[in-house]
């Protein structure tokens, strides 16, 4: 059975940022407010109305005056920030020194209740995104240029050496890599049922990871609603980082068709969500846990979700992840009057990460 469209998470979208430079620092000291306003009348063009409107509609109602200061982040790439994660198969401590000259410092310094020394990524409060590294066979990169609030799923996870992971959409490959960073686990199942972004996950993967390592790893390109039946109870740790509205990307969408497509195929996404999410928990050894992320703010797709499944599935209880939160609260805004076992993290200016989505679950 394939998949509707939107499980196979759509088209990729285009680069993060919008194609857009940062703004030179010479103009933005000399004249910012003049630029702030020739940039904002450029990125408007860019700027899909239809999903703004949707968006507009449904936030508005569901986060109120907050709506306001997430939309200006997220309708404006110049304010966007770029992590940097390290990869520990190719260290360069001349990469680490630059990264501090440029003004990049540890994005996770708390008394975190996870955090492998071996996992290093950089960040910085000023806009900007450091170059991209080619893939070249052969070659592993140094670093890996993402959301830093990517990483929260992965931190939430708590993988140790030697568990079976099953990372259940797996692509683009960044948060397999970043579990690769914190442990080496016993079996690696990395599932990405979209044919080409299958292929994306698989260079993403032979880019960051060793020969030895890679071999230890499968990838599948299985519906992921049924591998829970095909695999059950094989795993220790499962992460589902769903197919869902991708708030950011979507705002930029240049296809009046293809974003009015996508907003009508948005209403099947819980749904798709859920049937992962069961297909997760039998996937999933008793005592087992489970991370369930999203990059939207939608209630319909994060919280609902769980709340689904905590309703229907008996054997499934929350984990609080609060002491993670409270850990990186300085560089994370959360959204206020989530559970315990949730979180929501919402771009501002400064600290433009996000909207991310996470929460925590165990296997009884």
């Amino acid at each position: 059975m394939r998949l509707p469209r939107a499980a196979a998470r759509l088209p990729p979208p285009p680069p993060r940022g919008g194609g857009a430079a940062p703004p030179p620092r010479r103009a933005a000291a000399r004249a910012s407010g003049q630029l702030e306003n020739k940039t904002k009348g450029k990125l408007q063009k860019q700027i899909c109305q239809v999903v703004l409107d949707h968006f507009e509609k449904q936030y508005t109602t569901e986060l109120g005056d907050t709506w306001t200061s997430v939309r200006d982040v997220l309708t404006c790439p110049l304010c966007w920030q770029y992590a940097i994660l390290l990869n520990k198969f190719s260290q360069s401590a001349e990469l680490e020194n630059t990264l501090r000259v440029k003004g990049y410092h540890p994005a996770f310094q708390g008394p975190l209740p996870y955090l492998p020394a071996s996992l290093k990524c950089y960040i910085r409060r000023t806009p900007g995104r450091f170059p991209a590294q080619k893939h070249q066979a052969g070659k592993l990169k140094e670093y890996y240029l993402l959301n830093a609030a990517s990483l929260l799923p992965v931190l939430a996870l708590e993988v140790k050496d030697g568990e079976d992971v099953l990372d259940l959409c797996a692509a683009p490959g960044g948060k397999s890599v970043a579990i690769l960073q914190c442990a080496c686990p016993g079996n690696f199942h990395c599932n990405e049922y979209d044919d080409l972004r299958s292929r994306w996950l698989k260079q993403t993967i032979e880019s960051f990871i060793p020969d030895p390592l890679v071999n230890l790893i499968m990838v599948s390109k299985l519906d992921g609603r049924q591998i829970g039946d095909l695999k059950p109870e094989l795993y220790d740790k499962v992460l589902v980082d769903a197919p869902c509205s991708n708030d950011r990307s979507w705002l930029f969408s240049s296809d009046i068709q293809q974003a009015t497509l996508r907003l009508i195929q948005r209403k099947e996404l819980p749904s798709l969500q859920f049937q992962l999410l069961r297909s997760a928990i039998k996937a999933l050894r008793p005592g087992g846990s489970l991370v369930y992320s999203t990059c939207t703010l939608s209630k319909a797709e994060n919280s609902d979700v769980i709340n689904l499944i905590l309703n229907s599935c008996s054997n499934v209880m929350p984990v609080d992840i609060s002491e993670m939160a409270k850990a990186v609260s300085q560089e994370f805004t959360f959204l206020s009057g989530t559970q315990q076992h949730e979180l929501l993290v919402l771009p501002e200016k400064g600290r433009a990460w996000g909207p991310m989505y996470v929460a925590k679950l165990k296997k009884m």
